[in-house]
């Protein structure tokens, strides 16, 4: 499906914060998807991992994560200075704030004339993951994709501890959350008390594990994983068909 790219702005609080949007090109009514990013925000890997979920027929507004901090349109590379960055901009960002910028895209997608406003998903990567996953506390979300994502049982996330682990219960939406099992960022204890947890709450959940490392599924990096990646999108878009539909 071909689709149409845009950027628009939102203020939440006191900051301007910029938000991707890929939607289809046919007119319809379409399912939204909250899209995070890692710490490195809207590069040309998280825009491709946007566009191609776009393309199965979603409207997906990816939010500069770190809008308060950096300058509009900012894109940190992904080297070991990108890397502090980023992970410093986390640490700086209240974790209030971030659920702020959830809320405002849910919101503006919600008023979309092209999407099912009963129909709202989440997908995030890395601190992205984490933030889908607090994302599903709300109720309009019906269906979350985590992608490795970093910090839950730790409640590593911003400034202060994120009380992620504790609210699972809240959560109403369907989850599936993919794994590296190479991945030294979210070792096997981490998998396993958040499955415990999910799994203690009644939470409806799928894991999927790939013999693949952190971030696996970012085409420009090293630790790329195209195997993994594609069974992983595989399992993402029949997951999203299953939760979330159309109506064109």
């Amino acid at each position: 499906m071909q689709i149409i790219k845009r950027n628009v702005e939102l203020r939440v609080d006191d900051s301007l914060m910029r938000v991707y949007v890929a939607s289809p090109k046919p007119t319809g009514l379409y399912p939204g998807i909250l899209f995070l990013s890692d710490i490195y925000q809207l590069g040309g890997a998280m825009i491709r991992l946007a566009n191609y979920l776009a393309g199965y027929g979603y409207v997906v507004a990816a939010p500069e994560i770190f809008h308060r901090l950096e300058p509009v349109g900012l894109v940190i590379e992904p080297d070991d200075l990108g890397r502090m960055r980023g992970n410093d901009n986390a640490r700086r960002t209240l974790v209030a704030d971030y659920d702020a910028d959830c809320r405002a895209v849910i919101e503006f997608l919600k008023k979309e004339s092209s999407v099912s406003s009963e129909q709202i998903g989440t997908l995030g990567f890395c601190i992205g993951g984490h933030l889908a996953f607090r994302a599903a506390f709300m109720s309009e979300v019906k269906a979350t994709v985590c992608c490795y994502p970093t910090g839950i049982p730790s409640g590593k996330l911003g400034k202060g501890v994120a009380d992620t682990i504790q609210r699972v219960s809240e959560i109403k939406s369907e989850m599936l959350i993919v794994f590296g099992t190479l991945d030294p960022h979210i070792p096997e204890n981490d998998r396993q008390s958040l499955t415990k947890v999910l799994e203690n709450a009644g939470v409806s959940h799928k894991i999927l594990l790939y013999e693949a490392e952190h971030t696996f599924m970012r085409d420009d990096g090293y630790r790329y994983d195209s195997a993994a990646a594609t069974s992983a999108w595989s399992e993402i878009v029949a997951f999203y068909s299953s939760y979330l539909s159309s109506q064109n």
